[in-house]
């Protein structure tokens, strides 16, 4: 415990300032997290990272994860689709150059991690930085419905849970604590949208909120499904007593999409 408190505290002073700051430095922040996401994908995979495979797979993770705006120096007809194509194609020829001790279903698992790794955290940059006044408070939106439900779930399941949720994928997770997440996260989603210039309609974010709060829940029960197919049971080890990057940020990767899409970002 007293690991995962100091771990905690040391993130939240990296973090918390960044978050802050905005611009270049949350850029930053998301590039790294999702270098290191893609990363504890290969580890759980039992692959290794140096590699043509990890190169590739990273730089098409980063494709996504960078802002638009880093694609302006490509000519007119081209774009970020055009770049991640050229990165899966180059991936598909290397199943043929490495004699297929990289296999066509390895570069399925590359492609579809760097786009939901790549995406969701685009978005905690993008979010952050769509607007001076209420990029920072839309964002903190959405940390506010994930937090407030991993908190609650794992509160009102300890004490109230007693009908599991989805055994075979998570077996700690209950009806009681999903339920009683979801209806806690909309009273203090209610709250906050009061309190903070987020912008938008007050009565449709707190709406949202209901939606956003399972989202949340099922970016935490997809994390745990592949964790589960490979067999281990963090994703990683970079936070001593919390795990990966991916154990952090599996429900923020599934809300921040749909944060961006509510405000039109």
């Amino acid at each position: 415990m007293k690991q995962r408190v100091i771990t905690a505290v040391v993130a939240l002073l990296i973090f918390i300032p960044v978050l802050v700051a905005g611009g270049m430095w949350i850029d930053w922040l998301a590039a790294f997290l999702a270098a290191v996401s893609i990363s504890e994908v290969f580890l759980m995979k039992k692959q290794i990272l140096v590699s043509v495979g990890f190169t590739l797979a990273a730089l098409a993770t980063l494709t996504w994860t960078v802002p638009n705006s880093f694609f302006g120096f490509l000519p007119k007809n081209w774009s970020k689709w055009g770049v991640f194509y050229s990165l899966v194609m180059m991936l598909l020829t290397w199943t043929v150059l490495s004699k297929n001790k990289t296999t066509f279903d390895d570069i399925g698992v590359y492609v579809l991690s760097s786009l939901y790794i790549g995406t969701g955290f685009h978005y905690l940059a993008a979010i952050r930085n769509s607007d001076p006044v209420h990029g920072l408070w839309r964002l903190l939106f959405a940390f506010v419905i994930v937090w407030t439900t991993d908190t609650a779930a794992y509160m009102v399941g300890r004490k109230f849970g007693k009908h599991k949720l989805w055994p075979v994928i998570s077996p700690n997770k209950t009806w009681e604590g999903s339920i009683g997440a979801v209806i806690i996260a909309v009273i203090v989603t209610a709250i906050y949208v009061n309190l903070a210039p987020v912008g938008g309609d007050k009565t449709s974010l707190i709406i949202a909120s209901f939606f956003l709060s399972i989202a949340g829940q099922m970016g935490d029960l997809v994390e745990s499904a592949y964790k589960r197919f490979y067999g281990v049971k963090d994703s990683g080890k970079i936070l001593p007593g919390h795990g990966g990057i991916l154990d952090r940020f599996d429900s923020t990767l599934f809300v921040l999409p749909i944060v961006a899409l509510i405000f039109g970002i």
